[in-house]
């Protein structure tokens, strides 16, 4: 295997696919580094959510400033993915990873002291550079490290887990250490699971140079990172000031005109940034897609129930933590199953498919909330079929989207596997929140017989089931698109035609496989 291919995995392949004993156990120490990292990640993204009046109140900042703690992390982390997925195949992804790792540490450590709201939004923005950095390499890394069938299943139904879990286990970990520590702890946190990571990566994963190293495409960087700021900041901006304001629609018409320049250039440039050929397999594309849809629809679940529960049911932000446990072990035992045992017979097709479909069941059934709703009686069912169907739906198809990547090639098709994600959550929490909020508006503006604090409790509870049913609208419609886009039947087998793909298209770029 020559060092472009191997990238930075954490052990040499045997000829047959698998590996020694001591070998094995190795991966396996590896994928938990790289899942402590990529929970890091994923969970900064939401544990810093019930924080922020703690935040607010200490440093002084207004109620208009505050989305920026948010949108600055996501605007860079967005942005940036692709960049930091190609940097990571250009010089090496244990390199990536664990400079990633350190920034992010770094980033935390200043945060947590800050002691300005400048201070705290220069902190997050930091985070979500170092971020688009170790995001990708670290999917890479379990792409190259994981090349036998079983293993593959195993391990990228663990890491499918945590995507589509980790908002809740930052809900969980954001209110016990709000509650009963400090909101600086909030970001003092990461500081443990990066120092957990840099000693694993250092110890774990092997540097190699790559033998073949082009040159950067500077104009395609430009073009998308400016094209996934501009996505992200309109549709962020749309949860604020509305989708008729010129910050918001010249914000995303600006993003599509960059992202389709940013298409034609990458089939013109000799070294692209993105190439286009990661996209030519059905089922790699078919993933990608399903993972964006996916975050979509399932952005309503922890933004709205947790204000419902919050401010309606007036649960602590530790009950509302811990009210999502369910679900996340739902999603994790329906992600390591589907991928480790039905994917193998059955494909991407049925499983995305039906996890779509379970996780829309899912939010029609939420709609039954009421402002008296119990949880045993009207939460946690639904809870229940949203996290089996997360897990069905997410883990597969990051697990096709990786499949046969071509390993010179795995920073940057991780990297977009990342970006979905980052921009599908984004958007949907931007268009949910806008239509539950004219929804709440005209329910107040109407006369339904209440007044006072049980209109406003009627009003909020009819903006959450307006959402409820737009997400099961879009994850219904993704699994339409899926199941009309996914090949049917297992994924190829090693020696099959996607493999002779594959093999070509490491010929085209020049990368030899020696022993």
């Amino acid at each position: 295997m020559s060092p472009i291919d191997a990238g930075d995995s954490a052990l040499p392949a045997r000829p047959d696919g698998r590996a020694p004993a001591e070998d094995g156990r190795r991966r396996w120490l590896v994928l938990a580094v790289i899942a402590t990292a990529q929970l890091m990640v994923v969970l900064d993204g939401t544990v810093i959510n019930i924080a922020l009046p703690s935040a607010q109140a200490a440093l002084h900042f207004t109620n208009a400033d505050r989305q920026w703690i948010i949108t600055g992390y996501a605007l860079a982390f967005g942005s940036l993915l692709l960049l930091g997925g190609k940097l990571g195949d250009l010089f090496g992804r244990k390199t990536t990873f664990v400079i990633g790792l350190a920034g992010f540490a770094v980033a935390s450590a200043v945060g947590g002291a800050s002691i300005s709201f400048g201070m705290l939004v220069t902190a997050r923005v930091c985070q979500g550079v170092f971020g688009a950095l170790l995001s990708p390499a670290g999917l890479s890394l379990l792409t190259t490290t994981f090349p036998d069938k079983k293993d593959r299943g195993v391990a990228f139904g663990i890491y499918g887990a945590i995507v589509g879990s980790g908002s809740a286990v930052g809900m969980i970990l954001g209110g016990v250490l709000t509650e009963y520590f400090s909101w600086r702890w909030c970001l003092y946190i990461n500081l443990v699971f990066a120092a957990a990571g840099i000693t694993g990566g250092m110890l774990l994963l092997r540097r190699e140079r790559p033998a073949h190293r082009p040159r950067l495409d500077l104009p395609g960087t430009l073009a998308v990172s400016a094209a996934m700021f501009a996505l992200v900041y309109g549709f962020s901006n749309a949860d604020t000031n509305g989708w008729h304001a010129p910050s918001t629609w010249g914000f995303l018409a600006s993003g599509v005109v960059l992202l389709a320049s940013f298409v034609l250039l990458q089939a013109k440039v000799a070294n692209p940034l993105l190439p286009l050929r990661i996209l030519r397999d059905r089922n790699r594309a078919g993933a990608y897609l399903a993972v964006f849809l996916m975050m979509a629809g399932g952005a309503g679940v922890f933004l709205f129930l947790t204000y419902y529960l919050q401010e309606t049911l007036h649960y602590s932000a530790v009950s509302t933590g811990l009210s999502y446990l369910p679900m996340l072990a739902t999603a994790m035992f329906a992600a390591i199953y589907s991928n480790l045992r039905l994917l193998p017979r059955f494909g991407p097709r049925p499983l995305v498919t039906l996890g779509m479909l379970l996780a829309a069941a899912g939010m029609v059934w939420l709609t039954r909330i009421t402002p008296e709703s119990g949880y045993a009686a009207t939460l946690l069912g639904p809870l229940l079929v949203t996290g089996a169907g997360t897990g069905m739906a997410t883990a597969p198809s990051t697990n096709t989207a990786t499949f046969r990547l071509p390993t010179a090639d795995a920073g940057v098709g991780s990297a977009l596997a990342n970006t979905q994600q980052q921009i599908g959550q984004s958007i949907g929490t931007a268009l949910l929140n806008t239509l539950a909020v004219a929804a709440t508006t005209h329910y107040l503006l109407t006369d339904h017989g209440a007044a006072g604090a049980a209109a406003i409790a009627l009003a909020s509870v009819h903006g959450y089931t307006t959402a409820f049913w737009w997400a099961a609208a879009i994850l219904a419609a993704g699994a339409v698109v899926c199941a009309l886009l996914f090949r049917g039947g297992p994924l190829e087998a090693a020696g099959g035609p996607e493999n002779a793909d594959a093999a070509i298209l490491e010929a085209e770029i020049g990368s030899a496989i020696p022993n």
